[in-house]
């Protein structure tokens, strides 16, 4: 008798060949070659599945004759120290189930996100990725020739979002983004993918509900759907509660400071060990593996962030941590457009009459109502439910630093 595994877009089957007569059409062939087999199917709970197919006949489609240079019927080694080799024969490895499994799931929390957002009547639309120039500041753009122009690759959607909130007032897109940031981390990338949503006639306890809300939803309903491939990363639900909790900056400089015994007490942004240490803190303390961080100083606000009215000290900006790094960042708009026009000259030195600024600013000369949204990263938040170590594991074909290809 010869057993023979298929593997088909659903998993494996075995196929049981009594005579070993079929598989000999099989001799000096490789790991790949596409086959058509036609058997009775017949159940065995000892085969993958539950089912084998018995007296085959077999069809060779596409033989195969080249030797894969990884072996991609057992799991593939994830260590650091092995990512290039995983990333440079990615083409193949990802036929593996369980490199597959990770992509079935982001694309389960695709679904849910835009079931999430579609229910709240949110509309999806795409914006380019080509621009006139860097308008928002912050990270590094990619530059390039665009017909004897200098055109930059978008840092994000930011802009386009805001300006359908005064078309269908709730909009979100999923698309790539590109930051050009020289950082060799497990949690950049120079091209992601991010969920940039945005909302108007709401304030920044609504934003919260919306964000943390979100998280709630994709986190539950990725587990009714995708089961059967989180079991294959031995992936454990994360708990998160209908309302995360937010905890002010200040407040967490001075618990980590308590707690650790180094100081960050007045810094402007979290560590990324802080980041891990609430994170932590959170789970155990509040029941929840998601934090906001909220009362951002306004010093380190964006040009089109919103001022607190209560409290002028801080921006209406949060972050939103989960399984101890950040996934997303949201905030309120300056929605009134000469209070916009000063924060643009004053904050970024900007040219109200730059390509880059001109329409953006015709949407709030016209009328926008208040509004908030955020960007939240499909590949950090994929790595996070799935409980991997880095974010280019989550990512098909990773872009950073060091690797354009495959």
């Amino acid at each position: 008798m010869t057993f023979l595994v298929l593997r088909d877009r659903r998993g494996l089957i075995q196929i049981l060949d009594e005579k070993s007569k079929e598989v000999e059409k099989l001799d000096g062939l490789q790991n790949g070659t596409i086959l058509a087999v036609k058997g009775t199917v017949v159940e065995d709970e000892r085969a993958p599945g539950g089912v084998e197919i018995h007296e085959p006949e077999v069809t060779v489609d596409v033989p195969v004759k080249f030797v894969m240079p990884i072996e991609i019927d057992k799991p593939l080694d994830h260590k650091p120290d092995n990512l290039d080799v995983l990333f440079e024969n990615r083409v193949v490895g990802l036929r593996n189930l369980q490199e597959a499994a990770i992509f079935k799931v982001q694309d389960a929390v695709k679904q849910a996100v835009r079931e999430y957002l579609q229910g709240l009547d949110f509309v999806e639309f795409n914006s380019p990725k080509l621009l006139p120039g860097s308008t928002e500041g912050g990270a590094e753009v990619f530059k390039l020739n665009y017909f004897g122009r200098e055109a930059t690759l978008a840092q994000s959607a930011q802009f386009y979002k805001q300006i359908m909130v005064g078309v269908f007032e709730r909009a979100f897109e999923i698309n790539p983004t590109y930051r050009a940031e020289l950082s060799a981390t497990t949690r950049h990338m120079t091209e992601f993918i991010h969920i940039d949503a945005e909302m108007g006639f709401i304030e920044f306890e609504d934003l919260l509900e919306l964000m943390g809300g979100l998280l709630n939803y994709a986190v539950n309903r990725v587990w009714e759907t995708s089961a059967p491939d989180l079991e294959k990363w031995k992936a454990t639900k994360p708990v998160v509660p209908a309302k995360v909790p937010a905890i002010p900056m200040s407040e967490i400089h001075e618990k980590y400071t308590h707690e650790t015994g180094q100081s960050t007490i007045g810094e402007k942004d979290l560590r990324p060990d802080e980041e891990r240490w609430i994170c932590e803190y959170a789970a155990e303390n509040l029941r929840s593996e998601a934090v906001f961080v909220v009362d951002w100083p306004v010093s380190e606000m964006k040009f089109y962030h919103r001022v607190s009215k209560e409290h002028p000290e801080f921006a209406e900006r949060c972050d939103l941590l989960f399984r101890g790094v950040e996934i997303a960042t949201g905030s309120m708009r300056e929605n009134r457009y000469e209070v916009l026009l000063e924060q643009l000259k004053t904050k970024v030195k900007g040219n109200p009459e730059h390509p880059g600024f001109k329409y953006y600013l015709e949407a709030f000369k016209y009328g926008m109502p208040p509004h908030g949204g955020f960007g939240l990263g499909l590949e950090r938040l994929t790595q996070k439910i799935i409980g991997l170590n880095n974010v280019k594991e989550a990512t098909l074909f990773p872009r950073d630093i060091n690797r354009l290809a495959p």
